[in-house]
This record gives structure tokens, sequence and C-alpha cells, in this order.
């Protein structure tokens, strides 16, 4: 354990299968700074009401209270900002994507809801 972890031998790879988990914790999952109701950032607030608008339901993940979370899933996911917007634990996006898919209709295809 101790010689592993001096290593670095394994290490990202319980943070890969936590970010696994996160990312299909719900059919559709929003990492975000802040929460629906309290959104911390301008982009965040304006997915939670394209969501909302579009009747999308969703769990959300506050990367402001985790770090670890927030830096990994920039790796994770290969998208370096937030918020980020998954399906079926699959990244479908940022906030241009998600507004993009809304104007074209296909968002909520897109989503699978």
């Amino acid at each position: 354990g101790e010689l592993r972890e001096a290593l670095g031998v394994g290490a990202a790879e319980p943070l890969n299968d936590r970010l696994r988990k996160l990312v299909s914790r719900a059919p559709v999952m929003l990492f975000m700074k802040g929460s629906p109701d309290e959104p911390r950032c301008g982009f965040s607030r304006q997915m939670v009401e394209l969501l909302r608008e579009e009747g999308v339901d969703f769990s959300h993940f506050d990367i402001l209270t985790d770090e670890e979370v927030r830096q990994g899933l920039k790796t994770f996911s290969s998208w370096p900002t937030y918020p980020q917007l998954y399906a079926k634990g699959t990244l479908v996006g940022g906030l241009d994507i998600a507004k993009e898919l809304k104007e074209e209709g296909e968002l909520r295809e897109a989503l699978g809801v």
C-alpha cells in the first residue's frame, strides 16, 4: 500500500472510478458551480435555466465542494470548463453545446429524455 502510494502507482485509478460513478449517478447529471437553486456562476445559472425550460429532470454536483473532482473531471472528460452536462454517463458538453442542441430542438433527444 505505502510503496504503491509512494511510487504513484494506481493513484489516479480510485479518482477515475469515483468520477465514473458520479457521472452515472443519474440519467442526466450536471457538474456546476453551486446548486440549481443557488448557482455560483452565470454559465451554471444559464445551464440550469435551459434544462428547466426544457423540463429536464437532472441531478447536480457542486464542483466547488470537491477540488479533486473539480480538477479530475477536466482530465476525465477532456473538457476544461464548467458546467459539464452528462447523459447516461457520457459527456454531452458545456453550455454552448447545450444551447445549440436546444436551438435545434435536439436537447431532450441528446439527453435521452
